[in-house]
């Protein structure tokens, strides 16, 4: 799990350097002219050479949103997650790991979806590291491991609904909601051994394979006439209905069975035909 390491400003680290090199130039003045000075020069000089050089690896810059995992001969000693410049243990190795925003979209991927069609369907992953320790010693190539694994939940969450439901209280891969909450909840359990937070993920791509694409388009075609036929006859069938009780309420005209059966055929063929009406107007028999 990730940890805080210990840090310090890197500012104030220079100005404790600078303090004891002038501690050391104080020291080494008084005996410049003393038989063996130039030999305690060199050594202090030396001695200070040799400070500088080990705290200098120390120093690292923290850039905003970015982490630092420090890590001292092979071990984790934590990371640092404030921006600026630091001064940390020396003789230490730092990996960088972004803390920014990022998203991902997988290719076109093709799978059979619950009713074994053919599909393809594409999605994107905003994702952020949330755990710099898991991140960088949990999984080899985190940001690899985030594509891989969306990549395998939009096909397992392809294959778990069909394209589109035909019945009503089903969910399909159409229903936008429901395929993008479960697809985030999916890949949050997928990622979180990376140490990896899935802030959203959506569809950007979903239609039949080319191979079946006409053959479906022409199905939709018919489901979308026979509905459409559907609400014509029913809206007909109400309207003779009405029709047929106004003219016995007003008694606008007596009709026998025959012909209200007739006339209700007349009206239906009226009402539900797809071209205008051409109405046959009797004239009575004209006598030569």
């Amino acid at each position: 799990m990730e940890r805080a390491a210990f840090r310090v400003s890197g500012f104030l680290s220079i100005a404790v350097m600078l303090v004891l090199a002038a501690v050391g130039v104080a020291t080494v003045v008084p005996v410049l002219d003393q038989p063996e000075a130039d030999l305690r020069v060199t050594a202090v000089a030396v001695g200070y050479a040799l400070l500088a050089a080990v705290v200098a690896t120390g120093f690292t810059v923290v850039n905003p949103n970015e982490a630092q995992v420090v890590q001292f001969f092979g071990r984790y000693v934590g990371s640092i997650r404030a921006a600026g410049l630091h001064w940390t243990w020396p003789f230490t190795v730092r990996k960088k790991i972004t803390l920014r925003v990022r998203n991902f979209e997988t290719a076109r991927l093709k799978v059979s979806d619950a009713d074994g069609n053919p599909v393809e369907i594409a999605a994107v992953v905003v994702w952020r590291v949330v755990d710099t320790a898991r991140a960088a010693f949990a999984v080899d190539d985190h940001v690899e491991y985030v594509a891989v694994q969306s990549e395998a939940a939009v096909r397992h969450l392809a294959t778990s609904y069909p394209y589109e439901a035909h019945d009503s209280g089903r969910a399909s891969l159409r229903d936008s909601a429901v395929v993008s909450d479960e697809l985030t909840s999916e890949l949050r359990e997928r990622v979180e051994l990376a140490g990896v937070e899935v802030l959203e993920s959506r569809t950007t791509h979903l239609a039949y394979a080319p191979e079946i694409a006409q053959a479906m388009l022409a199905r939709q075609q018919a489901n979308a006439i026979v509905a459409a036929r559907y609400k014509i006859v029913e809206g007909a069938v109400g309207m003779v209905s009405n029709a047929l009780d106004r003219l016995s309420e007003e008694e606008v005209v007596e009709l026998d069975e025959e012909r209200r059966a007739q006339m209700v055929s007349n009206l239906l063929v009226v009402l539900c035909g797809d071209r205008a009406a051409q109405p046959v107007v009797n004239a009575g028999t004209l006598y030569g």
